[in-house]
């Protein structure tokens, strides 16, 4: 595993722990649960192409 695919599964890793702060919250802000979740699949479809992966 390259450095740049290492911090990109870190970062996906915090973005997972942070929507699951916020939808665990009494009143989760929606605005915040989609741009995490958009930040997340985001970091997803870059690490699948700097992996060659497919599908």
């Amino acid at each position: 595993m390259h450095a740049q695919d290492y911090r990109l599964s870190l970062v996906h890793h915090r973005l997972e722990t942070e929507i699951g702060r916020e939808q665990a919250r009494k009143a989760p802000d929606r605005w915040r649960l989609m741009r995490l979740k958009k930040l997340k699949l985001a970091i997803k479809d870059r690490l699948h192409r700097l992996t060659g992966a497919t599908g």
